[in-house]
C-alpha cells in the first residue's frame, strides 16, 4: 500500500493498493479511506473507484466524521478496467448483447477474495456491510446485494442501469418480461434486515421507452422498487428513493447526493 493523497482533516486516510483476483485474472487497483486511528470500521465497498477523485468522497467523508455523523468507515473503491462492459452487470445471465458476461467472476471477486482480504486487514464490523455502485455499477452493486444478504445489509444504486434486458426491442422486448434485474428479484425472497437506497436524475436521460412521460431511468427504478414492496419491503423504511431534480448520470449529480447516502448506509 502507498498513501497518494490525505484529506484536508489528518485523521483520514486515502490510500491506493491493489489486489489480484485468480477469478479475473488480473490485478484490481483499489482505493481505501479510513480513518487514522480506527478500532471496528463500518465497511461499504463502491464500484467504479477509478470516480472517487471526481465524487470527492474522500472530503465527504472528512465531512461527516468531523460532524460527528457517520460512524468510523472503510470505504473501498474498486476501479474498473476496459473491460468493464463485461465485469458488470449480473452475474447469473448477460444481457442480449452478452454484455456482463464476466459478471459472475466480479460477484465472485468481492465475495471470496475482496471481502476476506479487507477482513484480514482491517477490523471490519460483522454488523454492517454495505455494497454500492453507478450506472452500470449500480446494477452490479443491487445484483451482487440481492443474491448475498447475509454478507450485505445494505445496497446503494445510484443512476442504476436498471434497464439490463435479455431481449432488443427489435426482438421483441417488454418491460415485463425482459429486464433481468426486475425477473431476480421477482423470483427471490424477502431477506430479512436488508435495505435498498435509489437514486435517479431527472435528467438521467431522455429515452422513455412507453412513451407515459417519465424517462426510463425514473421508470426501471421505480419499477424495481415495486418489486421489492411486492416481497414486504417499506417504502421510507427499508427502500429508500432519492430523485434529484435537474440531476444527470454524472459524478457531479452523484456527489452531491452522497452526504445523504453515507449518512444513510452508516450514520449514527
Amino acid at each position: 500500500m502507498t498513501i497518494y493523497s490525505q484529506n484536508t482533516s489528518p485523521e483520514i486516510i486515502q490510500i491506493e493498493d491493489n489486489i489480484y483476483s485468480a477469478y479475473l485474472n488480473r490485478t484490481v487497483k483499489l482505493t481505501l479511506i479510513y480513518p487514522k486511528k480506527n478500532n471496528s470500521l463500518q465497511l461499504v465497498i463502491f464500484n467504479d473507484g477509478q470516480d472517487f477523485e471526481s465524487l470527492k468522497i474522500r472530503q465527504w467523508i472528512a465531512s461527516l466524521s468531523d460532524e460527528n455523523k457517520i460512524s468510523p468507515i472503510l470505504c473501498v473503491g474498486i476501479h474498473a478496467n476496459e473491460e468493464r462492459l463485461q465485469e458488470y452487470g449480473t452475474a447469473s445471465q448477460a444481457d442480449y448483447k452478452n454484455r456482463g458476461n464476466k459478471a459472475h467472476q466480479h460477484s465472485n471477486f468481492v465475495l471470496k477474495e475482496l471481502l476476506p482480504y479487507l477482513e484480514n486487514t482491517f477490523l471490519v464490523s460483522s454488523e454492517n456491510k454495505v455494497m454500492a455502485g453507478f450506472s452500470l455499477g449500480g446494477l452490479s452493486a443491487m445484483d451482487i446485494a440481492w443474491n448475498s444478504p447475509k454478507v450485505f445489509t445494505k445496497v446503494g444504486v445510484f443512476s442504476g442501469a436498471l434497464w439490463w434486458r435479455q431481449k432488443s426491442e427489435e426482438d421483441g422486448y417488454t418491460d415485463e418480461n425482459d429486464r433481468i434485474i426486475h425477473n431476480i428479484v421477482r423470483k427471490g425472497n424477502y431477506h430479512q434486515n436488508q435495505q435498498f437506497w435509489f437514486e435517479a436524475g431527472t435528467n438521467d436521460e431522455t429515452s422513455d421507452r412507453n412513451h407515459n412521460g417519465i424517462i426510463d431511468a425514473i421508470d426501471d427504478t421505480l419499477d424495481l422498487m415495486k418489486e421489492l414492496e411486492k416481497h414486504g419491503y417499506q417504502k421510507n423504511k427499508d427502500i429508500i428513493y432519492r430523485q434529484v431534480e435537474g440531476g444527470e448520470h454524472n459524478q457531479q449529480t452523484w456527489s452531491k447526493v452522497m452526504p445523504e447516502f453515507l449518512t444513510w448506509a452508516i450514520g449514527k
